[in-house]
């Protein structure tokens, strides 16, 4: 069942979100060449302890660590460790946290140092690709408007999308009904006002096939060309929606 937010359920998630946004920027510090994935976790954790929040991921269905970090050819659910970020990398953080029982979801896909110039537009893009799609987010609208959108901008500029992950709704429990891919489907369920949406476009430079590692939690690119993700947790209005987690 698609689940309508009450006002009082929509501030909460507004504080998700804002907390969830400081915790972003509290990690961006610390983005350089030579830390390892696992003190980022560490970071991340600790700031949303302090601020009164829970990590989401921690403990979910086994998930061992506070965030997930996806490093190049990594699409997705990367578990922090050793690895050492060096330049030339792209790292996705898809950070989720809870506040007083209530969740949000974002990723953000950052550049180290330098990389190639497609590589580049592979971010860049990924992020144009979800304001193509939450550019169709009012009520009436249905999911499949969101969805074309994505998968449109993504073709226009040479990308590829992954069709083994999709979008999905938010709230009290990290995910919730409905499926939001990023690639046209015939769905035709319609927007009401007050529905909350996790839109993320994952997109690769190669192919749109993926793999899953033998630790049942990273996904990958199949050819290992790099991959990129852009998520924020969305509020339907009537006139049209409001970004949750900050830009």
């Amino acid at each position: 069942m698609i689940s309508i937010k009450s006002e009082r359920e929509i501030e909460l998630m507004r504080e998700a979100g804002k907390y969830n946004m400081l915790t972003f920027k509290e990690v961006e510090k610390y983005l350089k060449p030579g830390v390892t994935t696992k003190k980022l976790d560490k970071i991340i954790h600790d700031f949303i302890i302090k601020n009164g929040c829970v990590p989401s991921t921690l403990g979910y269905e086994g998930y061992p660590a506070s965030v997930c970090i996806s490093v190049n050819d990594e699409v997705v659910h990367g578990i922090p460790g050793a690895r050492v970020l060096q330049n030339g990398d792209i790292v996705s953080i898809d950070l989720v946290l809870s506040y007083k029982g209530y969740h949000a979801d974002a990723t953000r896909t950052y550049i180290i140092g330098e990389v190639p110039e497609d590589v580049r537009n592979l971010v860049e893009n990924t992020k144009g690709a979800f304001y193509a799609g939450v550019a169709k987010v009012k009520e009436g609208a249905r999911i499949r408007d969101i969805s074309k959108a994505i998968e449109d901008y993504a073709h226009a500029h040479g990308l590829s999308v992954v069709e083994e992950l999709v979008g999905h709704g938010i709230g009290s429990s990290m995910h919730e009904e409905p499926d939001v891919p990023n690639f046209d489907t015939n769905s035709m369920v319609k927007l009401k006002t007050g529905m909350t949406l996790a839109i993320e476009p994952m997109l690769n430079l190669g192919s749109k096939h993926v793999f899953l590692e033998d630790d049942d939690w990273t996904v990958k690119t199949v050819d290992g060309k790099p991959s990129a993700h852009y998520e924020n947790t969305v509020l339907v209005t009537k006139d049209g929606y409001e970004i949750l987690t900050g830009e």
